[in-house]
């Protein structure tokens, strides 16, 4: 006779894995926007909390000759991560035997980091050794550019850091719909609805021209829609499925302050301000997850999980940012303000194990591509290796409390700015998160 494994007894363990799964990715990939809560069975609700806490550290270049791309390795930048946290939250239904319904929130996209101390990326009163960054062929004359990055890029924003922070919110709903004799297959699909905004101030003179620039791009909401498709095998706790997310397309308010743009302009004879509001298009990028889980026996459970996003696709391109840059001869078409090289392939696997009726715990390790090395300085990693623990109790037979955490061991990566200049060389770099999870499941 075939041995069967309940699903029901084993969920104890599977869901142990997802309370620090996936975060601080590629790109600005922050919670792998995860969907396993609308494949949990019965009736499902859980609320996550998330802490990432990352040691991202390195030199700046004492070498800040715009036209020269040499490394020469400078100051320490001191922990450049800030920590964050975000929420994730999900409830599933089912109609019938046939219809299900859910909602999910969380936080897909985000950055957060700040350059702090004695180095090239805080603003101080010290005068630039070089000319226009994005006038390749201008030649600066006294008391013009040179001038300028002083009087105006310097003294105007002493003491103040490049710091970026980028923020985005995700509502998405689901309606799910079972086939086949035994129900095993599932299509899903429905609207998503997102937010998102960021803030950039670029200082110091490891920007050359552009230090001092600042740029708000104000809340925008927008829509997308996610589809896939799932398998289910119940006798031995077996779940598969394929989640596609669109592009979602944003066009917010923007408004950028550049305290060089007319200098730079003028060397090129264009007449350019120095400050303007106006609109931003940028396009969060499409993905795919597949999640995967079995039972090894009735009480061990597998998983894996793949997720993968096309970073290389990405950009932000502020409007006068990206025409200050425009030279008619080396650039006609102007600079992104970040974008990325490569796409992002993310992998984890993990076991859980059920030690007793009302407690399992679970183990992970994990691997993240990342988007490119060199990659923009506002974000100065290559994707990471991970290993993970989590346990969950069932405080009764429907409550549960889930805890997690997870060491990240960061790829080494250098800071770029979008001329192809390499302005910081970040190594040996860690960070941790921990998650805390309440779920509510009843199967009828």
């Amino acid at each position: 006779m075939r041995t069967t494994f309940h699903l029901k007894t084993l969920a104890v363990a599977v869901a142990t894995i997802s309370v620090a799964s996936i975060t601080h990715a590629a790109g600005l990939d922050r919670s792998g926007q995860d969907v396993t809560a609308f494949f949990q069975d019965g009736t499902y609700a859980e609320a996550v909390y998330t802490y990432i806490d990352a040691d991202v550290s390195g030199y700046d270049s004492s070498n800040n000759n715009p036209f020269d791309n040499t490394y020469e390795r400078g100051n320490k930048t001191g922990d450049i991560a800030e920590s964050y946290d975000f929420f994730r939250y999900g409830v599933k239904a089912d109609i019938n035997d046939t219809f299900s319904v859910g909602i999910l929130y969380d936080e897909p996209f985000g950055a957060a980091v700040e350059y702090k101390g004695d180095n090239n990326f805080v603003a101080n009163n010290n005068p630039a050794d070089s000319a226009a960054e994005f006038a390749d062929d201008a030649v600066p004359t006294p008391g013009g550019l040179d001038g300028a990055i002083v009087g105006i890029g310097e003294a105007s924003t002493a003491g103040e850091n490049t710091k970026v922070e980028v923020r985005s919110e995700s509502v998405t709903a689901i309606l799910g719909m079972k086939l086949g004799e035994k129900k095993n297959f599932q299509i899903y699909g429905g609207p998503v609805a997102q937010r998102i905004q960021a803030d950039t101030k670029l200082r110091g003179l490891a920007y050359g021209p552009a230090t001092g620039y600042t740029s708000r791009i104000s809340p925008d909401q927008d829509y997308g829609y996610i589809a896939g498709v799932s398998y289910s095998k119940p006798e031995i706790a077996l779940k598969a499925a394929l989640t596609y997310r669109s592009e979602i397309d944003h066009k917010s308010q923007i408004f950028e302050s550049y305290p060089l743009a007319s200098i730079i302009g003028a060397s090129t004879g264009r007449d350019i301000p120095t400050s303007r509001s106006g609109t931003i298009e940028t396009t969060t990028p499409k993905s795919v997850n597949f999640d995967f889980q079995t039972g090894i026996n009735p009480t061990t459970l597998a998983t894996a999980k793949v997720r993968w996003v096309p970073w290389s696709d990405f950009s932000i391109t502020p409007p006068l940012y990206n025409e200050v840059s425009k030279n008619p001869v080396s650039r006609p078409d102007g600079l992104n303000l970040v974008d990325y090289d490569d796409d992002q392939w993310q992998v984890e696997l993990g076991l859980a194990k059920r030690l007793a009726p009302a407690l399992a715990v679970s183990g992970t390790v994990g691997w993240d591509s990342g988007a490119g090395d060199p990659t923009t300085s506002l974000g100065p990693i290559e994707g990471y290796y991970s290993a993970g623990l989590g346990a969950k109790y069932n405080v009764t037979p429907e409550w549960a409390v889930s805890a997690g955490g997870k060491y990240l061991w960061f790829g080494d990566a250098q800071g770029r700015l979008p001329t192809g200049k390499i302005v910081g060389d970040f190594d040996d770099n860690n960070g941790y998160i921990v998650g805390v999870k309440l779920s509510y499941q009843d199967v009828k």
